[in-house]
This record gives structure tokens, C-alpha cells and sequence, in this order.
């Protein structure tokens, strides 16, 4: 276990996975525990380098947590994702709060809550997107349901499930 093993082991894992500052200190630290199970050594030692080499690369712009929870928070919210579940999983993967709460404000302003339930309603086929509309109503309760179970308030999701499909 070295500084230059562990730079690389975050760079190959960085080319491959946008990642927090937090969720790459996690995947070194198991590297390390790892590691030092194997070989042994002092984990002292190792969690300085770490903590280096993670002040390193948000230096150097290859650790940015504000733009991975935007590019997240807007990925998520286009694919239909509630407020609530963008903030638990941006939370989640250790991004501040005063960011979490920005970046969600900041996707809500371009995909408003209901959008993103009507969203989520055609990619699930719940209410108004059923492929048999006779079923509608008396699936109506299970729909409601799910579309709480994804983190959408009641008021949103009756409005969407007893809208007209267009």
C-alpha cells in the first residue's frame, strides 16, 4: 500500500463512476482495510494518504460535489424522481445539505413535482397511462399508492392518476 497505489486506485475508479468526495474516501477506505488485512501495516498512515490524496483531486477539479449533485439531481428528476427521493439520494451519497437543497431547488425550477409524477405515472402505467383503461378505476388505490411509495404528496398524485392521458 502506497500514495501512488492509491492515487491510481481512485483514478481508475474515477474514470469509470462520477463519485462525492465522501463515496470515493469509502472506496478507498475499503481498499486500504483491505489491504492492510492482507499485508498489514499501520491504517494511520494509510487514512493520511487518503485524506491527501482526496484534497488533491477536489484541488485539481477531479472531485466536484456540487456538479455531481447537479448532474444527478437533474438525471434523477427527468427520469421522473420525487423531491423527496432526489434529496435522500444525493444525502445518501454524502453530499452537503446546504448543496442538496440548492441543486433539488435547481432541478424543481426546470421539472416542476407534478411533471415529474406524470413522469414517473408513464414509466410505471398507473393511472391515466394503463395499457387496459377499463382497469383504471379499480386500480386507482394501488396507483395512488405507488406513486406515494416513490415520494409524491397525495394532492400531486390524485391529480395525476385522475387526469386524462394527454
Amino acid at each position: 500500500m502506497s500514495p501512488t497505489y492509491l492515487e491510481n486506485a481512485a483514478l481508475h475508479y474515477l474514470k469509470r463512476y462520477a463519485a462525492t468526495k465522501s463515496q470515493l474516501q469509502r472506496v478507498l477506505l475499503r481498499r486500504v482495510d483491505r489491504s492492510l488485512k492482507f499485508h498489514g501495516g499501520e491504517r494511520g498512515e494509510a487514512l493520511a494518504w487518503v485524506e491527501a490524496l482526496v484534497a488533491k483531486l477536489v484541488r485539481n477539479g477531479l472531485l466536484n460535489d456540487e456538479a455531481y449533485a447537479q448532474m444527478k439531481a437533474n438525471s434523477l428528476r427527468a427520469s421522473g424522481r420525487s423531491t423527496r427521493v432526489i434529496a435522500q439520494k444525493l444525502r445518501m451519497k454524502g453530499v452537503p445539505a446546504e448543496v442538496v437543497a440548492q441543486k433539488v431547488a435547481d432541478a424543481t425550477n426546470e421539472v416542476s413535482e407534478e411533471e415529474a409524477a406524470r413522469i414517473w405515472a408513464r414509466k410505471k402505467r398507473l393511472g391515466p397511462f394503463r395499457t387496459q383503461p377499463g382497469t383504471r378505476e379499480e386500480n386507482r388505490k394501488r396507483d395512488l399508492a405507488a406513486l406515494a411509495r416513490a415520494g409524491f404528496s397525495f394532492g400531486i398524485a390524485k391529480k395525476v392518476i385522475d387526469s386524462s392521458p394527454a
